[in-house]
């Protein structure tokens, strides 16, 4: 078929479809490619929403901000992104993203406003190392997707989201982050209640070497599922306060919590941190289950397998349900249930110690 055929075919397509009113396709959402030497902010600014930019392997000296729906995506550990060299050379794109992200010095900040989310920013196969503050940090965001990222040695969260909806993290390595490896808030500039994710999902990441695995603080209605961490001070964290609604509504299922035995110097918030598989505090209505969590050792008041905990602003641990775990080889117990909270059920879970005793 000739090239004026082919016109001659596409406009009588459209005609037909305006005839019987039907909307032409979309245009196909544009790609763009950033090779070494090049800048992944000034094409990101370039591109419109829904595109797709493909960063090739090398490394990007920069701090990149996103405002608007697009894929971001590189080759895994071939691409990395790492701070800039000195301070000239993080004009002015980085000067940009430490006004607009809520913490400074990050290596990709995915920024909403308070009028409008930013919805459907996905970013895939890169490395993000070494930054002041965080790894990947997203405010105001619906359904963002981090999915197969390496996130290392950042002095924050290796991945960290708040006021936001939806999220997915999966198939993700943090590593050796001061902070949490992945960090899931309501907010973290304000007390208040939690809020309600719509079902996040952290799903087939590998946490090991932070300070804590996976910190869920202040929000409800997510998935922490098929994980492992290990060699973190701390494995999860479910954290709430007294704020009305109360944190949880959540699942943690299928997870492999392992030697978790970094020892973490406590700060204001939280005691000393070593040997901790999974740890309740101020939390509600939460599952814990089918989780293999083993020979998490410290003696810290936070160490053991799984643990209710008692708040420190005096919120209680009620109606979760810790069922068909094994929990083998933790110390100073397999299970706790401190504090005064209710309704909080222990069944068939594989144990041998236990606090109060009869739990196993």
């Amino acid at each position: 078929m000739t090239n004026r055929q082919l016109k001659s075919l596409t406009c009588i397509t459209a005609v037909i479809a305006a005839g019987l009113g039907v909307a032409a396709p979309p245009a196909a959402a544009a790609g763009h490619m950033v090779h070494p030497g090049e800048s992944i902010q000034a094409a990101v600014d370039a591109a419109k929403p829904g595109d797709s930019i493909t960063v090739l392997p090398g490394t990007y000296r920069e701090h990149v901000l996103i405002t608007k729906r697009l894929t971001l995506r590189g080759w895994g550990r071939q691409t990395v992104i790492k701070p800039p060299e000195t301070p000239a050379a993080a004009a002015p794109h980085a000067r940009a993203a430490g006004a607009a992200c809520s913490q400074a010095d990050t290596g990709i900040c995915v920024m909403g406003t308070a009028e409008k989310d930013v919805d459907r920013v996905s970013i895939r196969s890169l490395t993000v190392s070494g930054f002041k503050r965080n790894g990947i940090w997203a405010s105001r965001t619906d359904r963002l997707a981090v999915e197969q990222v390496i996130s290392e040695k950042n002095g924050t969260w290796g991945i960290a989201q708040e006021r936001s909806t939806r999220g997915l993290f999966r198939g993700n390595t943090a590593r050796d982050n001061v902070e949490s490896g992945i960090f899931i808030a309501n907010t973290v500039d304000r007390e208040g209640g939690a809020t309600d994710t719509l079902g996040a999902v952290v799903r087939d990441n590998t946490l090991t070497g932070n300070r804590i695995g996976v910190t869920v603080r202040r929000v409800r209605n997510l998935t922490v599922n098929d994980n492992t961490l290990t060699g973190n001070c701390g494995g999860v964290f479910v954290v709430g306060d007294e704020g009305i609604p109360g944190a949880g509504d959540m699942t943690i299922r299928g997870n492999r919590i392992h030697a978790n035995n970094k020892f973490c110097k406590g700060n204001t918030r939280l005691p000393d941190i070593q040997g901790v598989g999974i740890v309740l505090t101020g939390a509600e209505d939460t599952v814990i289950r089918s989780n293999s969590v083993r020979d998490n050792v410290g003696s810290s008041p936070l160490s053991g397998g799984i643990l209710l905990f008692k708040s420190f602003v005096g919120a209680k641990n009620s109606d979760n349900v810790i069922k068909d775990n094994v929990v083998r080889g933790n110390m100073p117990a397999d299970l706790a249930n401190q504090g005064t909270g209710t309704g909080n059920k222990f069944t068939g879970n594989r144990c041998r110690t236990s606090v109060p005793a009869g739990m196993c």
